[in-house]
């Protein structure tokens, strides 16, 4: 190659290589979304924006969180109470198409089956001429949480940026242009509320409406939005349902929307008030002002974690275009820019006080969404919050566990008027009213067993933070989980086993053509937590010793996970599995992920039986369930396949298109869209790369062979540890730097030997001086490597002995 050619090339790489690190952390693209889809999600908890960036036409898609069909309400109902011991004979019995036509009969709700999240409507804003345009470009910023869009037209670069103020509580958008008196447009607020009616007041465009009448549940959500517009230069006026600006140098919009929604059963707030105070105190603050003070509120959360896996030319590339050739390029920061896609959505969507992310985190454009954009509990609403702790977003945990104490108090009624029973209880489904009776068909509806999996999550919160204050207010509503339970189980006849019925393996049929079963494996599972958490909690409160000891003696007769004639672990009590069954819900591998109960290290026949199981139901999936997949391989020690399943997520999605992955603006796919699939994939690309679930902290537990180095930096780990910075190199650990907020025990776990800074440096000694680790466990046999098909004979544990807010430095050898 001639000297040209060299240095043509060379320029064109460090062109490329400028261009990747300047769009490093953003979503880009060379085009206007074309469909919601592409659209790029704002958020600051309460308030969700959609931008679509078309230059002739904006369309801002708004919702806000409280904005739900029907009311305050309960469908709870005592005609299920008679019928269950019916149901249960049927389904000893094995006539299990009778008994799920009788709980479809007399146990699921006959007249409210969840109301729908909805959207709040739209804001357009018409620009005259701007129909053909050049240089075009529209971004997502997640180190701003802003987005922006630009282009040209005759010789004017006119740009547009807009946020979802967290301090301010409005959306803002500012319109500029590099020429002088540029600006000319109109805009106004559309809603697709039949009832809704828009307004000119106090020099403000209104839009009043009501949510939905829906399974004649009354509408109750009043809301309002207001916008006031700011112009610099040129004419504004406001009238007939528009504001029109003529040539003005800068236009700055203030959007406001409000609700009378209080809590679950009170829509008393004078919503109208609240919309033009929160406007009105926006008001008294410039655009600048304003995204300073977003700005600085969402970096304190956004910038505790880091994550590089190098970057490379594909990141000067659209994002639409990345995800479309992830699957053959190597593309490393796409996975680091979908990981921190991911830790915005949580915290643009769920911040404290507030409503937990839904289906739909809270953007939604629809009346009437797919599955009316709720919370199910069988896998998708706990899903969202696997990466809260984990990820360093504890406090976007709040609105979560917040719902947790909200259906207790309604599963509560449930539980007595449904079933004769103690405690609470909550089906697969609940939305903001905290209905807790089943809804839907008995197909998907009739698993009763949602309370035992949301508590939980009481329980993670109490092992990422050891705050015994919390674990006080939690324990009762654990132990009224466990109460239900403890009044519900029954005696199976072939075992006299203790088992759930009727439930089902949520949404998956078995060799009889029905869903409603005994006994299935996911229950006996998130029982057998519930119980054994309750039960430590008990402990550590110093309480309680006789109900502890009444959940140990129930617990030793829950039916056990068994293996099955394929060696897989079986979904149901009885050996029902099918080799074939590619259903999207992998449920009796909970035990697996996001629980512990079986593990390469303790329980190596389960372990190998659980990876047979999720072999055989393979890779693609809807895109939440790939997602879930991510974690179980990292959790089954496979770092290539894991990454394999990230492959299958990354695939772009179009409306031409089949099968889940991920859509142009970076959604999950199931499809339709679901927020889940983006929250789930998160915490299995954190799990690739350091897990802490079973008393010690694995470094490196499911690298990929194609992120050979690399670093990150602020996760969490149970026990009360912060990774200050995790690197390696030639695929081992390199560098260990963590924190212990609660002192106590630090054990360590990697598959390369390890040795430690000086932790008590004498006058004199050189305090960068490593001494090396004694190990505390001898390599596991080469009989359990070999049976789980993992070399865990190489892997090295180390104990070392930390103080309360003190950080230690560990190196790989």
């Amino acid at each position: 190659m001639n000297k040209f050619w060299t240095k043509l090339l060379f320029l064109f790489l460090t062109i490329s290589s400028l261009q990747a690190q300047e769009t490093k952390w953003k979503l880009w693209y060379d085009k206007p979304a074309s469909n919601w889809n592409e659209a790029l999600p704002l958020g600051n908890g309460r308030l969700g924006a959609m931008v679509f960036g078309v230059p002739a036409v904006e369309r801002l898609q708004l919702n806000e969180e409280t904005i739900w069909g029907g009311s305050p309400n309960s469908n709870a109902h005592s005609k299920s109470k008679a019928a269950i011991p019916y149901i249960q004979k049927l389904i000893f019995e094995g006539n299990y198409q009778a008994a799920q036509e009788l709980a479809n009969e007399k146990v699921m709700s006959q007249t409210n089956d969840g109301m729908p999240y909805e959207t709040f409507g739209n804001v357009y804003i018409s620009f005259p001429g701007h129909q053909d345009y050049q240089d075009y470009y529209r971004d997502l910023d997640l180190e701003m949480a802003t987005s922006t869009v630009s282009y040209t037209v005759d010789g004017v670069k006119y740009q547009r940026e807009v946020f979802s103020a967290f301090e301010d509580d409005v959306i803002m958008v500012r319109l500029t242009a590099d020429r002088a008196a540029s600006i000319t447009c109109n805009v106004q607020m559309t809603s697709p509320h039949d009832n809704a009616v828009a307004r000119v007041r106090e020099n403000q465009l209104t839009l009043s409406g009501q949510s939905q009448t829906h399974d004649h549940q009354r509408g109750g959500v009043k809301f309002q939005g207001r916008i006031k517009a700011s112009n610099k230069g040129g004419e504004l006026v406001v009238k007939d349902g528009l504001i029109s600006v003529k040539e003005a140098d800068e236009l700055t919009l203030y959007i406001s929307i409000a609700t009378n929604f209080k809590n679950y059963k009170d829509l008393s707030e004078e919503y109208e008030q609240k919309a033009a105070n929160i406007l009105n105190a926006a008001l008294t603050k410039d655009y600048d002002a304003i995204k300073k003070n977003h700005v600085q509120f969402y970096q304190q959360f956004y910038n505790r974690v880091s994550l590089d896996l190098g970057i490379t030319s594909e990141a000067a590339k659209p994002t639409d275009q990345r995800i479309e050739n992830f699957a053959e390029v190597n593309d490393p920061q796409l996975v680091a820019l979908y990981f921190q896609f991911a830790r915005y959505l949580l915290i643009s969507c769920s911040q404290p006080g507030g409503q937990p992310a839904n289906l739909q985190g809270i953007w939604n454009d629809m009346l009437f969404p797919p599955w009316e954009s709720k919370y199910t509990v069988n896998i998708n609403a706990e899903m969202n919050y696997w990466p809260a702790e984990l990820t360093n977003l504890s406090e976007m945990h709040e609105p979560f566990l917040q719902m947790v104490r909200d259906v207790s108090e309604t599963g509560a009624e449930t539980a007595k008027k449904m079933y004769g029973a103690r405690g609470w209880v909550l089906h697969h489904n609940t939305d903001i009213w905290r209905i807790t009776g089943p809804i839907d068909y008995a197909a998907s509806g009739m698993w009763p067993s949602g309370g035992a999996w949301l508590s939980q999550h009481l329980w993670e919160r109490y092992l990422y933070s050891g705050d015994k204050d919390f674990l006080q207010e939690a324990y009762p509503i654990m132990k009224g989980a466990a109460q239900f339970f403890l009044d519900v189980l029954i005696e199976e006849p072939s075992h006299q086993w203790l088992v759930v019925s009727p439930s089902s393996s949520p949404e998956n049929s078995h060799i009889h053509g029905a869903t409603i079963a005994a006994g299935v494996t996911m229950d006996n599972q998130l029982l057998f937590d519930l119980f054994s958490n309750v039960i430590r909690a008990s402990k550590i409160l110093d309480e309680d010793q006789d109900f502890a000891d009444t959940l140990s003696v129930t617990r030793s007769r829950l039916a056990p996970m068994q293996i099955g004639q394929y060696g897989q672990l079986q979904e149901w009590m009885h050996d029902w599995d099918d080799p074939e069954d590619k259903h999207r819900h992998i449920s009796h591998l909970y035990g697996v992920f996001p629980s512990n109960q079986i593990s390469a290290f303790r329980t190596p026949k389960l372990f190998d039986a659980a990876k047979t199981s999720l072999m055989y139901r393979g890779d693609p999936s809807t895109g939440w369930s790939m997602g879930w997949k991510v974690n179980l391989w990292a959790r089954f020690l496979d770092g290539d396949h894991a990454y394999k399943l990230l492959q299958n997520q990354l695939s772009l999605v179009t409306p031409s298109t089949r099968g889940g992955g991920t859509y142009a603006n970076m959604f999950d796919a199931h499809p339709p869209f679901q927020i889940d699939g983006n929250f789930g994939c998160a915490a299995g690309i954190a799990e690739m790369l350091m897990q802490s679930q079973e008393g010690a902290i694995h470094l490196l537990p499911a690298l990929p062979s194609v992120w050979d180095k690399g670093s990150i930096k602020g996760l969490r780990a149970r026990g009360g540890f912060e990774i200050v910075e995790l690197s390696w190199k030639d695929h081992k650990v390199d560098k260990l730097v963590i924190r212990s907020t609660r002192g106590g025990n630090l054990r360590l776990r990697s598959e390369n030997k390890l040795k430690a800074k000086g932790l008590s440096i004498a006058e004199g000694e050189n305090p960068n001086h490593f001494f090396e680790l004694p190990e505390v466990k001898a390599p596991l046999t080469s009989e359990k490597a070999k049976l789980n098909a993992v070399d865990l004979a190489n892997y090295h544990e180390y104990d070392l002995s930390t103080q309360a807010g003190e950080t230690y430095t560990v190196i790989g050898k």
